[in-house]
């Protein structure tokens, strides 16, 4: 197994360190725990460290397609420097979203997919972040009749299929 660059020992007293008081401040009544190796699809997500949100007000982390949960997620990462390549070694989630959502993205690329190879017309989801798209993308690389591409820029990119030829 290749070594990690980040670890719960290394990242814990940070994250304690910065969300405990935000969460605090925002009134949010969550607590969260740090783990290592303890993913489920390591084809499409694998990172280093995974943060898990419980408690009382888990659900709004998830309102809004995780809207908040991906905020939190963020602003930790602007917190800790991390460059835009290492953004995949972290991860945070709140009562399995990230597995329901690798899921529903893998059905549908391969639902997008099949459209695709029936009719020979492109199909564009709606923008996504870029861990969104590489999950559709790697959901698809071994469709020889369909390509994958990402198009646009910023919060509008988004992935599109296209048939092979």
């Amino acid at each position: 197994m290749s070594e990690r660059k980040y670890t719960v020992a290394a990242l814990e007293p940070r994250l304690d360190h910065f969300l405990v008081p935000l969460l605090r401040h925002a009134s949010l009544r969550l607590r969260f725990e740090l783990s290592q190796d303890e993913n489920r699809h390591p084809d499409f997500e694998n990172p280093d460290v995974v943060v898990k949100f419980s408690g009382p007000d888990d659900d709004l982390l998830l309102e809004n397609k995780a809207e908040l949960l991906l905020a939190l997620e963020h602003l930790t990462m602007e917190m800790l420097r991390m460059p835009p390549e290492d953004h995949i070694r972290l991860c945070f989630d709140a009562n399995d979203y990230r597995v329901l959502r690798i899921e529903e993205l893998r059905m549908s690329a391969a639902t997008a997919a099949d459209r695709v190879r029936r009719s020979g017309i492109p199909f564009r989801f709606n923008p996504m972040t870029s861990r969104e798209r590489r999950i559709i993308h790697l959901a698809l690389r071994d469709e020889a009749a369909v390509r994958s591409e990402s198009e646009g820029i910023g919060p509008g990119r988004r992935v599109v299929i296209f048939p092979a030829g």
